[in-house]
This record gives C-alpha cells, structure tokens and sequence, in this order.
C-alpha cells in the first residue's frame, strides 16, 4: 500500500504529460483567433488624441475602406512599422490609430518623431478597445471595409508585403 500512494505522484505527474503532449504539442502557435473576422467593428468611443473629444470609431472608419492600427509610443516593433504606415498614407490608404495604454504626450512624440500616418487617432489608455478589438499585443491591423465590417487582422508589424496582403482581401 506503501508503495501505491509513494508512486501516485508520479503517475499523476506521467499523466499530466501525456496529456501536455496530447493537446498542447500540437497547438499551432502562428494561428491567431480572428474572431472578429467578418463581423462588424465594436462599437467603441474613444477620445481623439488632437482634442480629447470623444468620437466613435465607427464615425472616423466610416465610408472605408480602412486599416485600423492599434500601436503604442513603448512599442518597439511599432517604430519598424512606422516607414510602412507612411508609405501608405502617401499612396491614399486610410489608416486610423488606437493608441493603446499610452499617455497621450507619449502618442504624440512619437508621431512627431515618426510621421503621423493616421487620418484620425484615438486613445485607449485602460486597454479595454483592445479588449473589445481582441488585440493580443501591438501592433495589430484590422482591415474594415465600407459597412463597417473587419475582413482581416494582421496580428504583427506591417511590412510592405504584408500591407499589400491584407489589402488585398478586400472584397472587389
């Protein structure tokens, strides 16, 4: 009986990594949730980074097609996605910004410093847009179409290929 309840952790230890290796394995960890694909964008409002006025995103998306990008002024990955956010401002991309969990002078430096790609910006300083928007980390895009609607998320910086791509799941 000893021996029984001695060896019982490690066959519940033996189970737990047959079960680790059953599931967890064989999770693709490239595959992002898009739950939002296909839906409607949330009805957020959130104030704009130049007056503080609060505005909803539907309003500042509205008549899309447009790249919504949620970026922040202490995210690194967000300044090597700045050159690519400028170039398609420059070739007539709408893009609106969701600063998230910044400070808005942070925000505007940043822009400053980088070009302001953005039609409008909004801030997010609790986070809970990117809640709503399901963002797992910054920077994300979401590709909204002239309903309203989010056809695509690209869960990482843009590089011009990756723009090109996801602009071109537009419905045509």
């Amino acid at each position: 009986m000893t021996r029984i309840l001695a060896s019982l952790p490690l066959a519940v230890l033996g189970l737990l990594a047959l079960l680790f290796a059953l599931f967890a394995l064989r999770h693709d960890p490239h595959v992002q949730p898009k739950a939002l694909v296909g839906k409607p964008l949330p009805e957020l409002a959130l104030p704009a980074l130049d007056d503080g006025h609060v505005t909803a995103l539907s309003q500042v998306t509205g008549g899309g097609p447009v790249l919504v990008n949620v970026f922040a002024s202490w995210c690194g990955p967000c300044e090597i996605e700045a050159p690519v956010l400028m170039t398609l401002k420059a070739r007539g991309v709408r893009l609106v910004g969701v600063a998230y969990k910044d400070a808005p002078e942070k925000t505007q430096a940043f822009l400053d410093r980088l070009g302001n790609p953005y039609a409008a910006t909004l801030v997010d300083r609790t986070g809970r847009a990117g809640i709503e928007l399901g963002v797992t980390g910054v920077p994300e895009t979401y590709l909204v179409d002239a309903q309203g609607v989010i056809r695509a998320k690209y869960p990482a910086p843009l590089s011009a290929q990756d723009a090109e791509s996801l602009l071109a799941q537009l419905p045509h």
